[in-house]
């Protein structure tokens, strides 16, 4: 069933023209609830349902929810998802993070005037994040904390058919994780990332996944290494969670210019991914044995999968960009990609990815956030490199500066035995206009821009 919509308060503009209010008024606000926490996180969910029952417990009036945790590929499963439920159509709202530009991106809501998902407005964020603040009286939130509790605000006022919730981190204590029965669990493949938080071992990460998993709930779960499967299975065993593996229960894989997904039901013939990288055919299949297992809940026809799959999109992974500043600075036959992959698995992928494009010399760009593995990112793809050039991620605090990062690329070449050109630049501009100076005149090459989601959202508010 559809629930019932509830029209957002206006905002009042005493204060600022509609100009102003619509370039700064949610801006402003998400500064200032930065500030009600000194940690930027700071796992458990006590705050959420304080915060929650202070707004009217908006996460116990949301439609059917799936909840999606893994290391890699939580948001082109989201993608996937969202595309096919829409060409069944049905009303999507979803949730995700971190936005690349605004803010704004983390909340779709379900539209259903043009039966597509829309980013919030700024009016109705502003008057939700100012709700949320006046409601938290200025008591200790971490930032994620409260924008949760906003989107879900957001998500029980509009009227929708299904919620797709993205865990932020981890899964066990994400603010995501007072949904108590969801329609469906998914985890992605989970590898090594956020170890000051999560555990340093796959199995500890694992469990902590693995903590959205809620008793007679069934799980999704995709390819994975075998002690993070461990972890999951125990997991579902302790609730009895019907649990779906790869490679137990379902598998997928490409045959010439299609993929097949198979299960114990049959199987099903498909194009091959809309999104482009190596790991997009196991984050399809992922996405398809979780819209079969939705069938209990919704009318999902093969048409909407096949839709799904064909067409999903998903910015900063393994991103053509085709605009913009840096791509006029390109000569004829060049490409610029984008990619937000941040951890050893993700640079193990975009490797391979770029190992099976059409042959071009390849000029890797990187900066990271100092809190990442920058040598288990650069190994797999310093083997493709004609270059290397370190640089930093403009506005961040955490970034690397440019010799950091520097040192890393020198290290990975090293380990990998590269005998490759490395030097640094002081922006991402400057990265390509060398690269392009010392190129041969009238030659072809591929650069790729890699190594943040921080770092592809600057890229993108100029060259998106």
């Amino acid at each position: 069933m559809r629930f019932e919509k509830v029209r957002f308060e206006e905002v009042r503009g005493d204060t600022m023209s509609a100009e102003q209010l619509a370039d700064a008024g949610s801006d402003i606000v998400l500064d200032r609830l930065m500030s009600l926490h000194p940690k930027i996180i700071d796992l458990t969910l006590d705050r959420v349902y304080r915060l929650l029952d202070a707004v009217g417990n908006p996460h116990l009036s949301l439609p059917p929810g799936i909840h999606v945790a893994g290391t890699n590929g939580k948001g082109s499963v989201i993608a996937y998802l969202r595309a096919a439920l829409e060409a069944a159509g049905l009303g999507v709202h979803a949730y995700t993070s971190p936005h690349l530009v605004r803010f704004h991106e983390r909340i779709r809501l379900a539209a259903k005037e043009t039966g597509h998902s829309d980013f919030i407005s700024e009016t109705d964020l502003l008057a939700l994040l100012e709700e949320c603040e006046a409601a938290n009286c200025s008591i200790p939130i971490t930032f994620f904390e409260i924008t949760t509790v906003a989107a879900f605000l957001a998500f029980s006022r509009t009227a929708a058919d299904a919620v797709l919730l993205e865990v932020g981190l981890g899964g066990r204590l994400d603010a995501t994780n007072v949904i108590d029965h969801p329609a469906l669990s998914i985890i992605t493949p989970v590898s090594l990332d956020h170890q000051q938080y999560l555990g340093d071992t796959i199995d500890l990460i694992a469990g902590e996944k693995a903590g959205i998993i809620k008793p007679n709930v069934p799980v999704i779960c995709g390819p994975q290494d075998p002690r993070a499967k461990a972890s999951i299975k125990a997991k579902a065993a302790e609730v009895a969670a019907p649990l779906l593996l790869h490679g137990r229960d379902w598998s997928i894989e490409r045959t010439g210019s299609r993929i097949r997904y198979v299960d114990d039901v049959g199987s099903i013939g498909l194009p091959l991914p809309g999104l482009p990288g190596h790991l997009q055919i196991e984050i399809a299949g992922i996405a398809v044995a979780a819209l079969k297992q939705l069938r209990t809940h919704f009318a999902i026809p093969d048409r909407a999968i096949t839709q799904g799959v064909q067409t999903a999109t998903w910015p900063a992974r393994m991103q053509k960009l085709v605009r913009g500043p840096l791509v006029n600075m390109l000569p004829d036959g060049w490409e610029l990609y984008l990619d937000g992959g941040h951890n050893p698995a993700a640079g193990e992928a975009l490797a391979k990815t770029l190992g099976s494009l059409p042959p071009l010399p390849l000029h890797v760009v990187f900066a990271m956030l100092n809190t990442k593995d920058p040598n288990g990112f650069l190994r797999p793809i310093v083997r493709h490199a004609e270059s290397v050039t370190a640089s930093f991620i403009p506005d961040a605090p955490a970034t690397l500066s440019s010799d950091q990062a520097l040192e890393a690329a020198r290290t990975a070449c090293g380990e990998e035995d590269v005998d490759c050109p490395i030097s640094t630049a002081d922006s991402i501009a400057s990265a390509v206009g060398d690269i392009v100076a010392a190129a041969k005149p009238r030659s072809r090459g591929r650069i790729v821009l890699c190594g943040s989601l921080y770092l592809a959202g600057f890229i993108l508010a100029e060259n998106g």
